[in-house]
């Protein structure tokens, strides 16, 4: 599984841009989800190392009766234990520096997911574990390679109210209520699609 660079980055300097282009949607509950294409460039060297370079990890859950394999691979990496790149540490300092005053804390933790192709998905969740539960808080997903759509639909179900594409390089970050008062997941696909990994970045204690 190979990104095609040549496509995706015309410089191959990794850089992160400016944070003052993100756009901010505002939801209902409190809740908003701010966006920034591209807001990472130069990043299929480090998409392909962390291809190659992370020790993912294939889960296992119980449903309807029966375990069975996570549609997608993972890592987490806790709050004290090194990020397997160096870029990856640069763009949480530059996360934290931008909302400490709205989020009133720093991003500490990483997980990162690997969705090898179209098939593999995240079905609809809220990061609700720990403090996550009764406050609010920040997620911030880093996309690197093929696009894949973010949905968004109110807790209590119903239809899909926001989409947002995540292509090579892009940031999403869902703030305010958005975890507790919300659902969020990646859909299957149909065709073929090449791989994409998501590093989203979280304060202590939430999942």
């Amino acid at each position: 599984m190979m990104l095609q660079g040549s496509l995706l980055d015309l410089d191959d300097r990794l850089a992160f841009g400016a944070l003052d282009g993100l756009r901010r949607t505002t939801l209902a509950h409190g809740a908003w989800v701010d966006h920034l294409p591209g807001w990472a460039t130069g990043t299929t060297a480090l998409f392909e190392e962390l291809l190659g370079g992370v020790d993912w990890r294939a889960d296992k859950r119980t449903m309807y009766d029966r375990v069975v394999e996570v549609p997608r691979l993972t890592r987490f990496y806790g709050e004290h234990e090194p990020l397997p790149h160096a870029a990856l540490v640069q763009a949480r300092d530059a996360l934290s520096a931008h909302y400490r005053d709205e989020l009133g804390e720093a991003f500490v933790t990483a997980g990162m997911c690997l969705y090898r192709d179209a098939r593999d998905s995240v079905a609809w969740h809220g990061d609700r574990e720990g403090r996550a539960s009764s406050r609010d808080t920040m997620v911030a997903i880093l996309s690197l390679g093929t696009a894949r759509t973010l949905a968004l639909r109110e807790r209590d179900g119903g239809a899909t109210r926001h989409r947002f594409s995540l292509g090579h390089g892009d940031l999403v970050v869902m703030g305010g209520s958005a975890q507790r008062t919300w659902d969020h997941a990646i859909p299957k696909a149909s065709g073929s699609l090449g791989p994409r990994i998501s590093v989203q970045y979280r304060t202590r204690g939430v999942r």
